[in-house]
């Protein structure tokens, strides 16, 4: 057990060393090179192809709200576990926005790393009938291909809910993005980073944490 846990001591240790150095390789590169808003989307394609990456779209919308809140006066919620399931925290999808001088969920985003489904809409509908309040924007993000008719089933929903009910390509949503905020680009992947290091491990593994940093300096050279 002793010997578990000096193990356990040294690796971590390691991660540390290994993060703080690659810190500071990407402050001094911050300093010489500025990424433009394609070589940001770029960097984070590499990363969202990476292994075990379903975690990175919900902290790919959340940095987007983080960098520009003070600018449209409104909030991602603080993220919930990757874990947890909907039903248990009654949630309404991966990452809810507010109002800043408010706290009712006014925009809701739900994440899928496969092809959404009419049946995905379907529950969407659902626990925004169980949530109570109006909800402006129910939108589904996802890295696979849309369905034209669970496309079309979606936009057809806002007449007879009152709710916007979209799904978009994630890569195509952090495009349009950066490219609407250009300023506030580089917030955008200062703010990713920060999301992804807090992330546990059993969300966002040590692997997939070491490779945003290398893919991170690699873009800056």
């Amino acid at each position: 057990m002793l010997e578990i846990i000096r193990n356990l001591i040294i690796i971590k240790a390691e991660n540390e060393q290994r993060l703080h150095e690659q810190l500071a390789k990407i402050k001094a590169g911050s300093e010489i090179t500025m990424l433009s808003s394609e070589e940001i989307v770029n960097l984070i394609v590499q990363h969202i192809k990476c292994k075990n990456s379903s975690r990175l779209p919900v902290l790919v919308v959340a940095a987007a709200y983080a960098s520009v809140k003070d600018l449209i006066g409104e909030q991602a919620k603080d993220l919930l576990s990757h874990q947890a399931a909907d039903r248990q925290t009654g949630a309404l999808g991966d990452v809810e926005i507010t109002l800043l001088t408010e706290e009712d969920t006014i925009t809701c985003y739900e994440m899928k790393s496969k092809a959404v489904l009419k049946t995905d809409i379907e529950k969407g509908i659902e626990k925004m009938g169980k949530h109570g309040s109006h909800i402006d924007n129910y939108i589904f993000i996802t890295t696979e291909p849309i369905d034209r008719e669970v496309d079309e089933y979606a936009k057809s929903l806002y007449r007879e809910m009152g709710t916007e009910v979209v799904v978009l390509d994630c890569i195509g949503f952090l495009r349009h993005f950066l490219h609407f905020f250009h300023r506030r680009r580089i917030q955008f992947l200062d703010n990713y980073q920060e999301l992804l290091l807090k992330e546990p491990t059993s969300s966002v593994s040590q692997a997939l944490k070491d490779a945003f940093l290398a893919l991170r300096v690699a873009a800056q050279e």
